[in-house]
């Protein structure tokens, strides 16, 4: 990330203004933290992705000490609470595990998400907004995830390993995910540095990335962990599929299509290994953790049925998705 975000309310504000004041103990919260009432919005979305990204990347020009000081974990509690109930009380009632698991293997066949827009009717502008959507997440992707692993043990821990080792190439630096998304990204004429979109991003696109690392930040949310992360692999292979028809369709060439071409077999193969050696390990270890998987499921629907909504509302009126639009194609 080159440069720190524009604050988009008091909350973000305070944590900006608390994080450029200097290290620890030179300044406090500089502004009144405001309220805590609209955990979906845009203040709030961009406060708390500003106090994990310290354990990420880290901000621009801002002490790594930041990280642990107590009041600001302070604030990022209080960010945390309402945004996980608000999920909460959108996800009920949670199924039972084996219910909600056999509902994720199903496909419905009148899908109407972004990726059957993107294929059917999508323009070249819909697929660029799209890339910059996902960057939030792909430029580094499955880190939010490393955060499960010393939290599960046993059988479900070694095979979550070898599924994240694929996420970073598998020992092959240039086939990482994220960089293979960064040359997708390339691809279509946008800039793939990590978080250079970010002032761009609305709130739906940072809850989908920010409910990633709240639950694996929390060992008391692991199953929930788990659940969210076997919903994206579980569900990733036909959506790629789409996607990478849809984005050949509107140019994309060979790079800026290998990210998802990736994602069809490898998705196909850990949505079995998730399935067996890691949710069923895992229960059979620690069986208390079974609902908590199946709200990880919830969790991740409610997150990205709100995603959703927001592109194709914005898409199917004519206007951009972003908060505001990208510089024209260079193409």
């Amino acid at each position: 990330m080159s440069a720190l975000p524009a604050a988009r309310g008091p909350l973000s504000a305070a944590v900006l203004a608390l994080l450029t004041a200097g290290p620890p103990a030179a300044g406090r919260l500089l502004a009144a933290p405001g309220t805590f009432a609209e955990p979906w919005g845009e203040d709030h979305q961009l406060a708390l992705h500003l106090c994990y990204e310290l354990h990420d990347r880290g901000l621009p020009g801002v002490w790594d000490g930041w990280e642990w000081d107590p009041e600001l974990l302070r604030f990022r509690q209080e960010l945390e609470r309402p945004f996980l109930a608000a999920v909460r009380a959108e996800a009920e009632p949670v199924p039972p595990l084996r219910e909600a698991l056999e509902a994720l293997l199903t496909e419905p066949p009148d899908g109407t998400g972004p990726s059957y827009f993107l294929l059917a009717e999508g323009e070249r502008r819909h697929a660029r907004e799209y890339l910059v959507h996902r960057s939030v997440y792909h430029l580094k992707e499955a880190d939010p995830q490393l955060w499960m692993l010393p939290r599960i043990h046993g059988s479900a821990q070694a095979v979550l390993t070898a599924i994240l080792y694929d996420e970073y190439g598998a020992g092959r630096p240039e086939r990482a995910h994220a960089s293979l998304f960064a040359r997708m990204m390339a691809a279509f004429g946008l800039d793939p540095g990590y978080g250079h979109y970010l002032d761009l991003v609305p709130a739906p696109t940072l809850a989908v990335v920010n409910l990633m690392t709240l639950l694996g930040l929390h060992r008391a949310l692991r199953g929930a962990a788990v659940g969210h992360f076997a919903t994206v692999e579980i569900t990733s292979s036909p959506g790629s599929a789409r996607l990478a028809a849809a984005l050949e369709r509107l140019g994309g060439g060979p790079d800026g299509t290998l990210f998802y071409r990736e994602h069809i077999e490898a998705d196909a193969v850990h949505e079995q290994l998730v399935r067996r050696g890691v949710i069923e390990e895992l229960v059979a270890a620690e069986p208390q953790c079974a609902r908590d998987v199946a709200f990880g499921f919830a969790a991740a629907g409610v997150v990205d049925g709100r995603f959703a909504d927001h592109l194709l509302g914005r898409w199917r009126a004519g206007r951009t998705s972003l908060r505001s639009p990208l510089p024209d194609d260079p193409l």
